[in-house]
């Protein structure tokens, strides 16, 4: 179950999404939070996340061991890989913000998260070769099914056209970032943790250019919560998560990737429950049965295909 080109076994890479996907869920209940103790508008949130993800990832990679590729990477493709994935990263968050701005998080959440894992689907058929198969296919459209009930199940959504545009942006942006994740994670020199520092710096400065339109210095009567909060979402839900996710999401067939980070809506709304004392609906249990159903399955035939693949790449005794 090992990627030849990085190493990383299947099943871990697997662990890894999971992981990052329930992590990404609990941002946006902090980030609730942060928005109850100040006047931090979200992108301002998204930059001092981006601004605190970088530090945070330098700091881990000095006090990681470095290994030297067999061959090294030119500065030039670092740099492209930086940059290609830091804008797809800034599109990603910011057009999802105005997006729950324009139109709701409701219908946000579900044409953001629904349209990615068709476009990634569609996207690594034509640019990398993969076939989502009948039993992805499946789960695919029962995760989709699972995110409308949980996310529209309490009714009340307003869809606007301009925050449905933004929306489709937004999963245009994550379906680029998935799909570049795996290409680059085809080279056996790829340096994911790398790719991430640079993905963060290049957000933040595209980030920087409309942050100060909200204030960049929020205003509180309680700055050590709001710093507390703030250190929780640049710790867990972006530099554990997005490092996790950049690791996993190159091994891991994109498809697959896009329908476990399904989990965040599932995590978001089960924190909404217990933490934000929002009521637990009969659409939230079948949204995320449905959903987790999907992810279960789809991840259990994800490891089997990669044995599959490992033990017919074993030689033969002679």
């Amino acid at each position: 179950m090992s990627n030849a080109s990085l190493g990383l076994p299947v099943g871990r890479g697997l662990l890894y999404l999971i992981v990052a996907g329930a992590a990404w869920g609990t941002a946006g209940a902090a980030a609730t939070l942060v928005y109850r103790v100040s006047d931090m508008g979200p992108v301002a949130l998204s930059f001092w996340r981006s601004v605190a993800g970088v530090l945070l990832l330098l700091a881990a990679r000095l006090l990681r061991p470095r290994v030297r590729p067999a061959v090294p990477v030119a500065p030039r493709t670092r740099l492209l890989r930086a940059g290609a994935t830091g804008v797809c990263l800034a599109v990603f968050q910011t057009a999802y913000f105005a997006a729950v701005s324009a139109t709701g998080l409701a219908v946000a959440t579900v044409v953001t998260l629904g349209a990615g894992p068709v476009l990634i689907a569609v996207g690594a058929r034509l640019t990398l070769g993969e076939r989502l198969g009948r039993a992805g296919l499946t789960a695919v459209l029962g995760a989709l099914a699972g995110l409308g009930v949980l996310v529209l199940g309490g009714g009340g959504a307003t869809v606007r056209p301009w925050g449905v545009l933004l929306a489709l942006a937004s999963a245009a942006g994550y379906c680029a970032m998935t799909l570049l994740t795996r290409w680059w994670g085809r080279d056996s020199d790829a340096d994911n943790s790398g790719t991430t520092v640079g993905a963060f710096a290049v957000a933040g400065l595209c980030l920087l250019a409309f942050a100060p339109a909200e204030g960049l210095v929020p205003h509180t009567a309680a700055p050590g919560r709001l710093l507390w909060l703030l250190g929780y979402i640049a710790t867990v839900p972006t530099a554990l998560a997005y490092a996790l996710y950049f690791a996993g999401a190159a091994v891991v067939r994109s498809a697959t990737v896009s329908v476990i980070m399904l989990l965040e809506p599932v995590s978001a709304a089960v924190l909404a429950v217990a933490l934000l004392g929002e009521r637990l609906t009969a659409a939230t249990l079948v949204g995320t049965a449905l959903m987790l159903g999907s992810v279960v399955g789809l991840a259990v035939a994800e490891a089997r295909g990669a044995r599959a693949v490992e033990t017919e790449q074993q030689p033969v005794p002679a």
